[in-house]
This record gives structure tokens, sequence and C-alpha cells, in this order.
């Protein structure tokens, strides 16, 4: 396809199985060596997400994941080995994939075990949600990735480290200030809090209020100012998919989305999933990203999950997906047209894989097509949609043939 980019992550576990040997795992090491000499033997920069929901588990159980403060010397200790083993092949890298679902409570969050791991939000799954835990989580993430940025700019002057949010746009539903005011600190405490914090370095003003009124106290160490000061991203990147509307109405007809939904907003399609399609709505996220944070964005998960199904040619003939691609790809030039520093997209995902928000197969996103269903059947066999001759066309172009 010539993908210049390809986003992945490393696997903590594969690095320290438990999180806390004395000595890093080398046949782990040695796969992501070779992993990285592929892509420099084709000419695609990695975009490293150092971690990416895959806290190892052991440090769930022993130390109720992040909520132990002990978990950010563990963190960097397995920066510190990577960044050191990559120094030449790796330049980009991203702290904590969507950092900011941290944020987020949803049933989700309580039924399932990994985001236990995600966030160490919950202490036991049959629990409920213990908003003091989860941000008292993220403080620790916070100054864990201050330190990182430092420690990679104080060593590793070329090295590039960046912020990671699951970006969700909201609009209000109508003008009704109610509506207005909810849609502002939707966006506040969901898309603004954790980059706030990575990109400018403080605690935002806001979050005082939202502390006070939900019993939040966050426990500092001396310094924690500091370092969180010191350490703020080089870029800042982003998940999206969609946006939302916010209703003061509790009668209002609500959609499906990632992480969470929201109202349904009546002048865009949505998805198969009814996830709403809002192309110009990248356009105006990326403009108020931008004007806020003024450093380098990037677009690192965007697609649509759809069913592909073969055609009589036996072909997977995904105009569906070309035409989201390519909307939304027309609204990346608009914002940069708008002065926004967009520095790259990669989209979610080139291949056929298990979907994260429903743990299924026949929610497709990639370009790829993976013989594989959801009742195990298949044989993982590999075929190209017309999406992947498309997108081959628009890396050459960098863009400018869509057609």
């Amino acid at each position: 396809m010539g993908f210049k980019c390809f986003r992945l992550s490393i696997n903590w576990t594969r690095i320290f199985p438990t999180g806390e040997e004395a000595e890093p795992n080398e046949k782990g090491l040695a796969f992501y060596d070779q992993v990285f000499d592929c892509c420099k033997k084709h000419g695609i920069e990695p975009l490293v997400t150092i971690s990416h929901y895959e806290l190892p588990y052991a440090l769930v159980e022993k130390y109720n994941s992040w909520t132990d403060r002990r978990l950010i010397d563990l963190y960097m200790n397995f920066c510190k080995v990577i960044f050191s083993r990559y120094q030449g092949k790796v330049k980009y890298w991203l702290t904590f994939n969507e950092i900011n679902s941290g944020t987020l409570y949803t049933g989700v969050m309580s039924t399932t075990s990994n985001f236990k791991g995600f966030h160490g939000s919950l202490t036991e799954l049959k629990e409920l949600d213990k908003p003091a835990e989860r941000y008292q989580a993220l403080h620790h993430q916070f100054v864990a990735s201050a330190r990182a940025v430092k420690y990679a700019h104080e060593h590793y002057p070329d090295y590039k480290i960046g912020c990671m949010i699951g970006f969700l746009g909201y609009y209000p539903h109508t003008c009704n200030p109610n509506d207005v005011l909810a849609a502002q600190q939707q966006m506040q405490m969901v898309n603004w809090f954790c980059s706030d914090v990575q990109a400018r370095g403080y605690y935002p003003s806001y979050s005082r209020r939202y502390f006070q009124e939900n019993g939040i106290e966050i426990s500092q160490e001396p310094g924690d100012a500091e370092e969180l000061r010191n350490g703020t991203v080089d870029f800042y990147t982003f998940s999206y998919y969609m946006t939302f509307c916010v209703s003061t109405d509790p009668n209002v007809e609500i959609t499906a989305g990632n992480l969470l939904g929201g109202a349904k907003n009546p002048y865009l399609k949505v998805s198969d999933w009814g996830w709403q399609i809002d192309p110009k709505g990248l356009r105006w996220c990326l403009n108020e990203i931008y004007d806020r944070y003024q450093i380098p964005l990037m677009i690192v998960e965007n697609g649509l999950g759809a069913y592909d199904q073969k055609a009589e040619d036996g072909k997977i003939h995904d105009d569906y997906r070309i035409e989201y691609m390519r909307q939304h790809i027309e609204q990346m030039a608009e914002a940069i047209a708008d002065g926004v520093d967009l520095m790259g997209y990669t989209p979610w995902g080139c291949i056929d894989l298990v979907s994260l928000s429903t743990g299924e197969m026949a929610k497709r996103y990639g370009m790829i097509y993976v013989n594989k269903f959801d009742d195990g059947t298949g044989d993982l066999s590999r075929e190209r949609k017309d999406s992947f001759y498309w997108y081959k066309k628009v890396i050459e172009t960098n863009g400018e043939d869509l057609g």
C-alpha cells in the first residue's frame, strides 16, 4: 500500500512479563528489532505507543494498577530500556494511548477486566466506579508521561514525544444555553483535561470545581507540579471517529459511539453500528485543538467499521469506506488551509482485526480483508479490498488524488 508511517505499540509484558524483573526479556526486545528493521527496509517511519491498554496484569493484581504511585518508576524503567534499545530506529513516541478514557466511566469498564488494567479505576470487578481512584491513577500517568518526556529530551535530543487523546467532539444539541454550557463542560473534562496537563503542564482551572463537586482529592508529592511543567509533549495526536450532541433533555434520542454515546445529530449519517459520520467535525476539532495548543497535530486513528461482503466477482467493493476516508482527508486539507500544523495521518486500520468496542470480526475496519469470522471459521487468508488500491494512490500523491 505504500505506507510511510506505521503506528504500533510495544507490549510492556513482552519486555517485563510482571513489570518488575531486574532484566528485560531479550526475546521480546529482539522481536521489535525485527519489526523496526522491516519498517526501515521499506521506508516506513514507526510511531510507537509506549503503553496502549496492555499494562502487565501482575501489576494490576499487586498494586491495583496506576492507583499506586510505584508504577511511575516501573513505567520509567520500561521507557529507559526501549528508548535505549531502539535508538536510531524509532524517533516518534506516544506515552499513553487515549489517556483521557480514564476520565470516563461506562458500563463496559465495570464488567471488563481489560479496563481495570487500562486505568486502575476498579479494585474489584464487582465494585462500582471510584472517581477519586480513577483521577489519582491519571495523576500518576501524567507524572510518568512528563518524566518520560524530560528523560527523552535530556538523553535523546532527536526524540519527539507526544500525547494521544480519544477525541469526542461535542456540539450543543440546541441553542438553549443549558445545552451550550453542558457541551462546554463535556469538552473540558473529556477532551481538554488530560491534554491541558500534558501540553500546557498544569491542571486546568475548570477541573477544581469538578473535583470539589465529585469528591475527588488528588494526592500529589512535592515536585509533581514542576515535573508536569517541565515534561510537556512535543506534539499532539488523537483518534477521531465521530461527534456527538449534548442535550439537557432526558428524553432526547441517543446514538452509539466510541467509549460512550451522545444525543443524535439529525444532520449526520451513521455507520452500520450507529456511529455518526462527521467529516467536517474533524476540521472543527483540528482547529479547536491547534488554536488551544499551537503544537503539531497528528490523527492516529480514523476509520469506518462496516459489514464487508464479497460481491459476485469474489471481490470486496467497499466504496462506502473510500467515501468515508475521502471526505475526512478533504477536511484535513481544509484544516491545513485554515492554518493547522497537521503532521500526519494513520487510519484505523490497514487490516481487519477484532473490534475492541464490540469484540467481533464482523465490524471490519481494514483495507485488507481477513478471512475470519465470529464463529471461529475462516483460514485467515488475506486479500485486498477496493479501498486498498484507492489508498495506495492517495499515499503516492500525498492526498492530491482522491478520485
